[in-house]
């Protein structure tokens, strides 16, 4: 693909990612998209084809950052370290891609009603692999017994925030945009948070023992 239908393939999906989350699918349309992001009309549909394709190309743009950030939970077996890697990388995913993530949000609190099938597959064998291999820890003693479906749950929320509550972490805190302080701090305290709660060991400490 030439830079040029690259360069331009992401401005598309980045003002549609903007417009969406605003707007919703629904109410949504290709011309709004296209004068935000400085292109003919024809443009957008000559990537993209439809409406649907583009929205899916949006939810694929933060799904595939949403699925590489589990790759710690198939690469490592020491939980201390799988979910500090899995806690930053989802915090990255909600400040690189904040339009997207409320798309994706969105998308999922109305049912999913255009999220396409392939892709809730994708999630949800990561989502039994990442349970399967909380589980083993729970059963090895590296980790107090906790539900390891409500564990996942927890990290989404937690981490998801940072993009999909935009405004309310704004009012708080006073600043228009956090800064990258802000966002390690965040991934810091989480991982403090989960790791002592529940009574995560490492595996090498474990072995040690």
């Amino acid at each position: 693909m030439s830079r040029i239908r690259e360069h331009n393939r992401e401005l598309i999906i980045q003002a549609a990612s903007e417009i969406f989350a605003d707007q919703g699918y629904a109410a949504t349309k290709i011309i709004e998209i296209a004068n935000r992001a400085g292109l003919p009309k024809p443009n957008v549909y000559y990537y993209f084809k439809s409406k649907e394709n583009l929205y899916r190309s949006v939810i694929e743009s933060v799904i595939d950052p949403l699925l590489q950030a589990a790759q710690p939970f198939y690469e490592d077996d020491d939980p201390a370290t799988v979910l500090e890697q899995y806690i930053i990388a989802k915090i990255k995913v909600s400040q690189q891609h904040p339009h997207a993530s409320k798309v994706f949000a969105s998308e999922i609190m109305h049912g999913a009603p255009h999220l396409p099938e392939d892709i809730a597959e994708k999630m949800m064998e990561q989502t039994i692999q990442s349970s399967n291999k909380i589980q083993s820890w729970v059963d090895r003693g590296l980790m107090d017994r906790v539900d390891p479906h409500h564990l996942l749950f927890t990290i989404w929320a937690a981490t998801q925030t940072y993009a999909d509550f935009d405004w309310q972490i704004s009012r708080v805190t006073g600043k228009d945009n956090l800064s990258q302080q802000d966002y390690d701090t965040a991934a810091q305290q989480l991982t403090q948070l989960i790791l002592k709660g529940c009574g995560v060991q490492t595996s090498k400490a474990a072995k040690a023992g």
